[in-house]
């Protein structure tokens, strides 16, 4: 596979835009990365190829484009079959889609809530968000990965999220692996994969960027 063909529209602190480059180095399969400028402006062939959200990931294909992170990822899976992200039965498939939908629509939503607000507000935030990790980590119980020994779809979509949890903690004044030990375990499992390590940002320069976000906001 020629990294020609392949050509991804990326921010370095997008956690959607790190769910494509894990599953893109999962396959094996090479790729070119422009690095967007999300805060100042966006590149002609970023509002061409995704017009109606205007925002990464963007996968182009032979310069056709893939969009949204969970779509690109379950095509990056179809497109090269091996080895497979997704379980084999149907019924599996159905329950690591269902989680990965959940991660969408309540980790990222409910972690930014903390950064995001003050007081009682943000204590409610903080609540919110270690109720949706517990959630994650009764679909996880004992096993090492969502689909069971090995790394997969559902881990795929989850661990990049993890990448703006230190600032979620900072500001939210608590410890994850205090409430959620098992959940904790399974980042840091995850955290030592090649493909994982590789791609999740420094923690320290996420908080550093989530800080500037704040004070843009006129949140400090």
């Amino acid at each position: 596979m020629s990294a020609d063909e392949l050509l991804l529209l990326d921010f370095w602190a997008s956690p959607f835009a790190m769910r494509v480059k894990i599953a893109l180095a999962e396959k094996g399969v090479e790729f070119k990365s422009q690095e967007e400028n999300l805060l100042g402006g966006k590149s002609e062939l970023l509002l061409n190829s995704n017009p109606v959200h205007k925002k990464v990931p963007v996968l182009l294909h032979d310069g056709k484009p893939v969009l949204e992170s969970s779509i690109i990822v379950s095509y990056v899976d179809e497109k090269w079959p091996t080895p497979a992200l997704l379980p084999e039965r149907a019924y599996e498939r159905s329950v690591a889609r269902f989680w990965a939908d959940f991660s969408d629509k309540k980790v990222y939503e409910s972690g930014n809530k903390i950064w995001k607000t003050k007081g009682e507000e943000q204590e409610a935030a903080k609540k919110d968000f270690i109720q949706v990790i517990k959630h994650l980590e009764g679909a996880l119980g004992d096993k090492d990965y969502f689909g069971g020994d090995t790394f997969g779809f559902t881990d795929i979509i989850i661990i990049p999220l993890t990448s703006w949890f230190c600032a979620f903690e900072l500001y939210g004044n608590f410890k994850l692996e205090d409430e959620c030990p098992k959940f904790s375990a399974w980042m840091k499992r995850c955290g030592e994969r090649e493909t994982v390590a590789k791609v999740l940002p420094e923690p320290a320069k996420v908080c550093e960027f989530i800080t500037m976000l704040r004070k843009m906001q006129g949140i400090e």
